[in-house]
């Protein structure tokens, strides 16, 4: 009778452990099940959650409605006005088949590519890549809807360049033809310089007073009465502190804006041209030479890259119109 109890009370541990067990073992059942559907949702949202309905199918590939409604926002950002939505679809296609086209002859542009591609248009913009993805960011743009329409345009630009080189080539006689046919009496085409110049600035901070900078320029005027000569342009200015004398760069005509041509033509060899106020400072070019060449003159690389242009137009339309006939594009 004494050792009942004890029995009794070992039964009762014995169930109790049974039913600790079975409930643990249902929780982490439930835990695992949880789990798993958490890494399966992190698994669909690897990229962002945004609405991923497919629109169309090119070749295999989709184009979904959150692809087209970023490009309306990149191609409104642009423009300022608002595109069709169709028209933002057959962009998207035509730029899916320019890659896989481009593809085909071993062109795929790296993300290294890419990524100079949009520092450079930063640069341009005069802002930091940061900066650029900062004010795509504002829009509601992601940098990689930009990179990708510079990766199709980077490879269908190479494509059409390397395929098609010598049907692009314009020859001389029909740029000569091109640009006595354009010439006016009232202006007439101007021959070709090659100029050998130094930029020069006298360097003022950011954000000093209209004095700081009046007073900079007055300086410079002074100057320029000084200088007969490159070699004494360099020893003079790489004396003097707050000064920058860059190396020597030489150009054409065709390589300038008018107003620098202009300028220059206007200068006397070994002189300064008139200083100008920019972001740096104060800035001057001392003409180091000037001497006629045989190279394009403005008018003629004018009409030049026209007739390029048009040429790479043209070749770049009936290539797209081709693989588009034999492309596969399903529109859900």
């Amino acid at each position: 009778m004494a050792s009942a109890p004890r029995i009794q009370l070992k039964s009762v541990d014995n169930d109790t452990a049974n039913m600790t067990m079975t409930t643990t073992f249902s929780q982490r059942l439930s835990l695992l099940r949880l789990g798993c559907t958490a890494v399966l949702l992190l698994m669909l949202c690897a990229a962002p959650c945004h609405a991923q309905t497919v629109a169309v199918m090119v070749n295999g590939e989709p184009i979904t409605s959150y692809d087209i409604e970023q490009r309306s926002k990149l191609n409104f950002l642009s423009t300022h006005k608002p595109q069709v939505r169709q028209q933002v679809i057959d962009e998207l296609i035509d730029e899916k088949l320019k890659i896989k086209e481009a593809k085909k002859f071993s062109i795929d542009p790296s993300s290294s590519d890419i990524d100079g591609l949009y520092t450079g248009m930063s640069s341009r913009m005069h802002i930091t890549p940061d900066q650029l993805t900062k004010t795509l960011a504002s829009s509601g743009i992601r940098p990689e809807t930009l990179k990708e329409r510079m990766k199709a345009e980077m490879a269908w630009s190479s494509l059409i360049r390397g395929r098609f080189k010598e049907s692009l080539q314009i020859g001389e006689k029909e740029v000569v033809a091109a640009a006595k046919s354009n010439e006016t009496s009232e202006k007439p085409d101007a021959g070709s310089f090659e100029y050998k110049m130094q930029p020069i600035v006298l360097i003022v901070a950011r954000g000093s007073p209209p004095a700081a900078i009046e007073a900079k320029h007055k300086e410079a005027e002074a100057l320029r009465n000084r200088v007969q000569t490159c070699d004494e342009a360099n020893t003079l200015f790489k004396s003097m502190p707050d000064t920058a004398i860059r190396e020597s760069v030489t150009r054409t005509s065709a390589d300038l804006p008018a107003s620098l041509r202009d300028m220059l033509d206007k200068t006397p060899i070994g002189h300064l041209t008139e200083p100008e106020v920019t972001k740096q400072g104060v800035e001057m070019v001392v003409l180091c030479d000037r001497k006629p060449t045989t190279v394009d003159t403005p008018k003629k690389k004018e009409v030049r890259d026209k007739m390029f242009a048009d040429k790479y137009e043209a070749k770049s339309k009936s290539y797209l119109q081709e693989i588009r006939k034999a492309a596969m594009i399903e529109r859900r």
